[in-house]
Protein backbone atom coordinates (compact mmCIF):
# COMPACT_ATOMS: atom_id res chain seq x y z
CA UNK A 1 0.00 0.00 0.00
CA UNK A 2 1.02 3.04 -0.31
CA UNK A 3 1.37 6.43 1.37
CA UNK A 4 0.66 10.59 0.51
CA UNK A 5 3.14 12.94 1.17
CA UNK A 6 4.15 16.24 0.94
CA UNK A 7 7.47 17.43 -0.44
CA UNK A 8 7.37 21.08 1.56
CA UNK A 9 10.35 23.79 2.20
CA UNK A 10 11.47 26.77 4.07
CA UNK A 11 13.82 28.76 1.92
CA UNK A 12 15.08 25.78 0.42
CA UNK A 13 15.26 23.62 3.69
CA UNK A 14 13.43 20.53 2.39
CA UNK A 15 11.12 18.04 3.97
CA UNK A 16 9.18 15.23 3.12
CA UNK A 17 5.50 15.56 5.54
CA UNK A 18 3.86 12.53 6.50
CA UNK A 19 0.22 13.39 8.41
CA UNK A 20 -0.02 10.75 10.30
CA UNK A 21 -2.77 12.35 12.73
CA UNK A 22 -5.71 9.62 11.09
CA UNK A 23 -3.55 6.76 10.76
CA UNK A 24 -0.36 6.04 12.48
CA UNK A 25 2.80 5.53 11.22
CA UNK A 26 6.30 3.91 12.26
CA UNK A 27 9.20 4.16 10.60
CA UNK A 28 13.36 2.54 11.00
CA UNK A 29 16.31 5.10 10.32
CA UNK A 30 16.92 2.88 7.17
CA UNK A 31 13.32 4.07 5.74
CA UNK A 32 14.63 7.65 6.77
CA UNK A 33 17.95 7.25 4.98
CA UNK A 34 16.57 5.74 1.92
CA UNK A 35 13.87 8.10 1.77
CA UNK A 36 15.50 11.04 1.84
CA UNK A 37 18.38 9.61 -0.36
CA UNK A 38 18.29 12.65 -3.65
CA UNK A 39 19.29 9.69 -5.87
CA UNK A 40 17.26 6.80 -5.23
CA UNK A 41 14.42 8.19 -2.84
CA UNK A 42 12.18 11.46 -2.66
CA UNK A 43 14.92 13.45 -1.02
CA UNK A 44 15.30 16.03 1.40
CA UNK A 45 17.52 17.39 4.38
CA UNK A 46 14.27 16.04 7.31
CA UNK A 47 11.38 13.95 7.04
CA UNK A 48 8.21 14.77 9.42
CA UNK A 49 5.83 13.24 10.77
CA UNK A 50 3.09 14.84 12.09
CA UNK A 51 0.99 12.79 14.88
CA UNK A 52 -1.81 12.98 17.32
CA UNK A 53 -0.59 15.04 20.82
CA UNK A 54 -2.79 14.46 24.14
CA UNK A 55 -1.35 18.12 25.02
CA UNK A 56 -0.86 20.23 21.50
CA UNK A 57 -3.11 20.26 17.90
CA UNK A 58 -0.19 18.07 16.61
CA UNK A 59 2.94 16.07 18.05
CA UNK A 60 5.93 16.96 15.38
CA UNK A 61 8.83 14.40 14.93
CA UNK A 62 12.00 15.15 13.14
CA UNK A 63 14.42 12.62 11.93
CA UNK A 64 17.59 14.26 10.13
CA UNK A 65 18.82 12.83 6.70
CA UNK A 66 21.23 10.29 8.70
CA UNK A 67 18.35 8.87 10.07
CA UNK A 68 18.54 10.35 13.33
CA UNK A 69 15.59 11.68 15.29
CA UNK A 70 15.92 15.32 16.44
CA UNK A 71 14.79 17.77 19.04
CA UNK A 72 13.90 20.64 17.33
CA UNK A 73 13.49 21.92 13.26
CA UNK A 74 12.11 25.73 12.74
CA UNK A 75 11.74 25.48 9.10
CA UNK A 76 9.86 22.15 9.67
CA UNK A 77 7.70 24.12 12.21
CA UNK A 78 6.70 26.81 9.91
CA UNK A 79 5.87 24.10 7.27
CA UNK A 80 3.68 22.09 10.10
CA UNK A 81 2.01 24.90 11.09
CA UNK A 82 1.25 25.82 7.43
CA UNK A 83 -0.43 22.33 7.41
CA UNK A 84 -2.30 22.25 10.51
CA UNK A 85 -3.32 25.69 9.58
CA UNK A 86 -4.59 29.10 11.34
CA UNK A 87 -2.98 29.06 15.00
CA UNK A 88 -1.58 26.17 16.50
CA UNK A 89 0.28 24.90 19.28
CA UNK A 90 3.08 22.11 17.78
CA UNK A 91 4.84 19.78 20.24
CA UNK A 92 8.08 18.12 19.71
CA UNK A 93 10.96 16.63 21.69
CA UNK A 94 11.96 19.76 22.77
CA UNK A 95 8.60 21.03 24.06
CA UNK A 96 5.70 23.06 23.47
CA UNK A 97 5.75 25.77 20.55
CA UNK A 98 2.99 28.04 18.86
CA UNK A 99 2.35 28.90 15.35
CA UNK A 100 0.31 31.21 13.68
CA UNK A 101 -0.11 30.34 9.57
CA UNK A 102 0.22 33.28 7.13
CA UNK A 103 -0.37 33.05 3.40
CA UNK A 104 3.18 31.92 2.55
CA UNK A 105 4.29 30.90 5.69
CA UNK A 106 3.78 31.21 9.36
CA UNK A 107 5.17 33.00 12.92
CA UNK A 108 6.59 29.81 15.20
CA UNK A 109 7.04 31.03 19.31
CA UNK A 110 10.37 28.99 19.59
CA UNK A 111 10.34 29.30 23.46
CA UNK A 112 13.06 30.80 25.80
CA UNK A 113 16.49 29.77 24.52
CA UNK A 114 19.07 27.74 27.13
CA UNK A 115 22.86 29.13 27.69
CA UNK A 116 24.05 26.07 30.53
CA UNK A 117 26.57 24.73 29.27
CA UNK A 118 25.06 21.73 30.58
CA UNK A 119 21.67 22.73 28.56
CA UNK A 120 23.13 22.81 25.39
CA UNK A 121 25.17 19.95 26.62
CA UNK A 122 28.82 20.69 26.33
CA UNK A 123 30.97 18.12 27.90
CA UNK A 124 32.50 19.99 30.49
CA UNK A 125 31.65 23.42 32.19
CA UNK A 126 32.47 26.77 30.30
CA UNK A 127 31.58 29.66 29.55
CA UNK A 128 29.22 29.50 26.80
CA UNK A 129 28.90 33.47 25.71
CA UNK A 130 32.83 33.56 24.99
CA UNK A 131 33.73 29.90 24.49
CA UNK A 132 37.49 29.68 25.25
CA UNK A 133 38.15 27.34 22.02
CA UNK A 134 38.70 27.13 18.33
CA UNK A 135 39.21 25.37 14.95
CA UNK A 136 41.77 26.90 12.64
CA UNK A 137 39.98 30.28 11.95
CA UNK A 138 36.34 29.71 13.69
CA UNK A 139 37.50 30.33 17.64
CA UNK A 140 35.70 32.44 20.90
CA UNK A 141 32.06 30.75 19.80
CA UNK A 142 28.63 31.01 21.08
CA UNK A 143 26.96 28.13 22.10
CA UNK A 144 22.93 28.26 22.57
CA UNK A 145 20.38 25.88 22.72
CA UNK A 146 16.95 27.07 21.12
CA UNK A 147 15.59 23.39 21.19
CA UNK A 148 18.75 22.00 19.72
CA UNK A 149 22.19 22.48 20.24
CA UNK A 150 24.02 25.43 18.22
CA UNK A 151 27.54 26.55 18.09
CA UNK A 152 27.86 30.33 16.07
CA UNK A 153 31.15 31.87 15.01
CA UNK A 154 31.28 35.52 13.66
CA UNK A 155 33.33 35.89 11.02
CA UNK A 156 33.97 39.27 8.81
CA UNK A 157 32.89 36.93 5.50
CA UNK A 158 30.71 34.29 6.03
CA UNK A 159 31.54 32.80 2.61
CA UNK A 160 35.23 33.01 3.09
CA UNK A 161 34.95 29.91 5.63
CA UNK A 162 35.63 26.70 4.37
CA UNK A 163 32.01 25.52 6.38
CA UNK A 164 31.92 22.06 4.21
CA UNK A 165 35.45 20.76 5.82
CA UNK A 166 35.40 22.09 9.31
CA UNK A 167 31.84 21.31 9.68
CA UNK A 168 31.87 17.74 10.04
CA UNK A 169 34.98 18.14 12.20
CA UNK A 170 33.63 20.37 14.75
CA UNK A 171 29.50 18.87 14.73
CA UNK A 172 31.65 15.65 15.88
CA UNK A 173 34.49 17.06 18.59
CA UNK A 174 33.92 15.60 21.29
CA UNK A 175 33.14 19.05 23.28
CA UNK A 176 30.07 17.66 22.04
CA UNK A 177 28.51 15.27 23.43
CA UNK A 178 24.94 15.35 21.32
CA UNK A 179 26.88 16.63 18.29
CA UNK A 180 26.39 20.49 17.19
CA UNK A 181 24.74 22.66 14.50
CA UNK A 182 27.41 24.75 13.36
CA UNK A 183 26.62 28.56 12.54
CA UNK A 184 28.98 30.77 10.43
CA UNK A 185 27.66 34.31 10.55
CA UNK A 186 28.80 38.24 9.99
CA UNK A 187 27.17 40.97 10.95
CA UNK A 188 25.46 43.40 8.45
CA UNK A 189 24.48 45.63 10.40
CA UNK A 190 22.40 46.20 13.68
CA UNK A 191 19.08 44.83 11.94
CA UNK A 192 21.24 42.27 9.18
CA UNK A 193 23.09 39.06 9.99
CA UNK A 194 24.52 37.04 6.89
CA UNK A 195 24.74 33.03 8.16
CA UNK A 196 25.59 29.95 6.96
CA UNK A 197 25.02 26.44 8.32
CA UNK A 198 26.46 22.91 8.52
CA UNK A 199 23.59 21.29 10.28
CA UNK A 200 24.35 17.82 12.23
CA UNK A 201 23.19 14.48 10.67
CA UNK A 202 22.23 16.60 7.40
CA UNK A 203 25.36 18.95 5.97
CA UNK A 204 25.42 22.52 4.45
CA UNK A 205 21.72 23.55 4.10
CA UNK A 206 20.14 26.20 1.78
CA UNK A 207 18.13 27.55 5.35
CA UNK A 208 18.43 26.69 8.78
CA UNK A 209 15.94 28.28 11.07
CA UNK A 210 16.81 26.88 14.29
CA UNK A 211 20.14 28.55 12.95
CA UNK A 212 18.97 31.42 12.35
CA UNK A 213 17.28 32.18 15.78
CA UNK A 214 20.94 30.70 17.56
CA UNK A 215 22.52 32.90 15.78
CA UNK A 216 20.35 36.12 16.20
CA UNK A 217 20.13 35.64 20.31
CA UNK A 218 24.11 35.03 20.14
CA UNK A 219 24.51 38.38 17.93
CA UNK A 220 22.04 39.82 20.81
CA UNK A 221 23.56 37.99 23.66
CA UNK A 222 26.93 40.55 22.62
CA UNK A 223 25.41 43.40 21.70
CA UNK A 224 26.06 43.27 18.27
CA UNK A 225 22.64 43.73 16.89
CA UNK A 226 19.21 44.85 18.47
CA UNK A 227 16.43 42.68 19.38
CA UNK A 228 14.93 42.15 15.88
CA UNK A 229 16.71 41.11 13.29
CA UNK A 230 16.74 40.19 9.55
CA UNK A 231 18.88 36.44 9.22
CA UNK A 232 19.82 35.94 5.60
CA UNK A 233 20.64 32.69 4.65
CA UNK A 234 21.93 30.89 1.42
CA UNK A 235 18.00 30.12 0.26
CA UNK A 236 16.37 33.49 1.70
CA UNK A 237 15.57 35.00 4.68
CA UNK A 238 14.04 34.92 8.14
CA UNK A 239 12.80 37.73 10.71
CA UNK A 240 14.10 36.72 13.90
CA UNK A 241 12.35 39.33 17.37
CA UNK A 242 13.67 37.90 21.11
CA UNK A 243 10.74 39.39 22.93
CA UNK A 244 10.65 40.90 26.80
CA UNK A 245 9.37 37.58 27.83
CA UNK A 246 12.49 35.56 26.52
CA UNK A 247 10.78 34.09 23.64
CA UNK A 248 11.82 33.61 20.30
CA UNK A 249 9.52 34.60 17.32
CA UNK A 250 10.69 33.60 13.60
CA UNK A 251 8.93 34.54 10.50
CA UNK A 252 9.39 33.24 7.26
CA UNK A 253 7.89 31.34 4.32
CA UNK A 254 6.49 27.83 3.96
CA UNK A 255 5.66 25.95 0.61
CA UNK A 256 4.52 23.13 -0.77
CA UNK A 257 6.69 21.89 -3.53
CA UNK A 258 4.63 18.90 -4.51
CA UNK A 259 2.49 16.28 -2.85
CA UNK A 260 3.16 12.48 -3.73
CA UNK A 261 2.65 8.81 -2.80
CA UNK A 262 5.10 6.52 -1.92
CA UNK A 263 5.80 2.43 -0.98
CA UNK A 264 6.90 2.56 2.26
CA UNK A 265 7.91 -1.05 2.12
CA UNK A 266 9.95 -0.58 -0.75
CA UNK A 267 12.19 1.69 1.72
CA UNK A 268 12.57 -0.91 3.93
Amino acid sequence: MTRPFLKMHGLGNDFVVFDARRDPLSLTAQQVRAIADRYTGVGCDQLIVIERSDRADAWMRIWNADGGEVEACGNASRCVAQVIGANAVIETAAGLIEGTATADGASIDMGAPRFGWDEIPLAYAMDTLHMPVGWETLENPVAVNVGNPHVVFFVPDTDAIDLERLGPIIEHDPLFPARINVNAASIVSREHIRLRVWERGVGLTRACGTGACATAIAAMRRGLVGRAVTVTLPGGDLSIAWRDDNHIVMTGPATTAFTGEIDLEAYA
